[in-house]
């Protein structure tokens, strides 16, 4: 399956932005979907999965309350709204994909990734 993530770009603190991850080549009804984010000179890190039917998600402690992951598989798309942006989220996000049904926190359980789209949180 290939994956291309789009909607970054430059915000100031507290403001609002809206991530898709277009997904191509597969069944995405299948896949387990996630984000996960890579600041300068750090490790990528989890940030949201969503299950199948997108009934189940989980977060991250970190954007927990802010951000809200989702999917729409009749247009073979997850997002990520992030609300209340602060400068430490700051990064690269990349969507993921992997088969199956169960979430996995850990970047080495996905076996298909997007491009990567900036994130920039200005003070």
């Amino acid at each position: 399956v290939q994956l291309q993530a789009s909607g970054g770009g430059l915000v100031q603190a507290g403001g609002s932005l809206r991530l898709s991850c277009a997904a191509s080549g597969g069944t995405f009804s299948s896949y387990v979907m996630a984000w996960f984010r890579q600041a300068p000179g750090k490790e990528r890190m989890f940030v949201a999965a969503i299950r199948l039917s997108g009934g189940s998600s989980v977060y991250a402690d970190s954007v927990k309350g802010r951000f809200t992951i989702s999917r729409d598989n009749a247009k073979n798309t997850v997002y990520l709204q992030m609300n209340s942006l602060k400068p430490e989220d700051t990064a690269v996000y990349y969507c993921a994909a992997r088969g199956g049904q169960v979430v996995h926190r850990s970047r080495w359980s996905y076996d298909y990734w997007g491009q990567g789209t900036r994130v920039t949180v200005s003070s």
